[in-house]
């Protein structure tokens, strides 16, 4: 038995769980609900934060609302997305749309350390990859891999099993767990600017330079500089 049979018996067990099933049908309505009041703001002519326009992130959405048609194009697109997910039979289509936007959100976010979504847009990548995972006999044709010809068929719904799958939901714990543990374990000294200057100077009595912090802070929110720019100055500053 080759490992893409493996795998399909693996899949065609996980889907075969109405625990898990109801855990896919959550996601969906989760993300669904994010895009679809993300992208009616977009589609709305409305910009998307009250960000000061010197933070990092506010640079970036402040331009991005003044690409005209862009800006309600990417709405529309979440929009899509969005309520594709919430159809059972476009809701791999859906996923499919979702994934480069949310990617690209979660690289972002933890490019500028942008607080509002530094952890939920990881976690949000994950669940679409679940997602389009969760769908694998839809699209697992087009993989370069040699299949043998026995053919994993899906179980019926009224065959589905009702045993909590405690492996499964471990494993997904566990998964969440680590990856939560990453991003605050990689910013828990990391400076951030946070989302307004008196957010970014409370962080400075527990920094190896206050000073040298308010600077930092200053260069964000006032002087409106790059974050790179800013944490430059301030690696100077603490080897002053």
């Amino acid at each position: 038995m080759n490992i893409s049979t493996r795998f399909d018996i693996f899949h065609a067990n996980i889907r075969s769980n109405r625990w898990v099933g109801y855990f896919t049908i959550f996601l969906r309505i989760a993300l669904a609900y994010a895009f679809i009041f993300a992208g009616f703001v977009k589609v709305n002519g409305e910009r998307f934060t009250s960000l000061s326009d010197n933070h990092p992130m506010g640079h970036y959405l402040e331009a991005l609302f003044h690409t005209g048609y862009y800006y309600t194009f990417i709405g529309i697109l979440q929009m899509l997305a969005g309520v594709l997910l919430l159809i059972p039979r476009t809701a791999l289509l859906g996923a499919l749309i979702y994934f480069p936007i949310i990617l690209n959100i979660c690289i972002l976010s933890l490019a500028v350390r942008f607080d509002g979504s530094i952890l939920t847009s990881p976690l949000m990548v994950m669940a679409n990859l679940y997602l389009i995972c969760w769908d694998y006999h839809r699209w697992k044709f087009v993989l370069p891999f040699k299949r043998s010809t026995i053919r994993q068929i899906l179980p019926e719904p009224n065959r589905n099993s009702r045993k909590f799958p405690f492996k499964f939901f471990g494993g997904i714990f566990l998964m969440l767990a680590i990856t939560v543990s990453i991003i605050v374990l990689v910013n828990l000294k990391a400076l951030m600017p946070r989302n307004h200057i008196s957010d970014c100077q409370a962080q400075c009595p527990d920094s190896s330079d206050a000073v040298a912090c308010n600077h930092f802070c200053e260069c964000i929110h006032q002087q409106g500089s790059p974050l790179d720019q800013c944490l430059e100055k301030y690696g100077k500053n603490v080897q002053k």
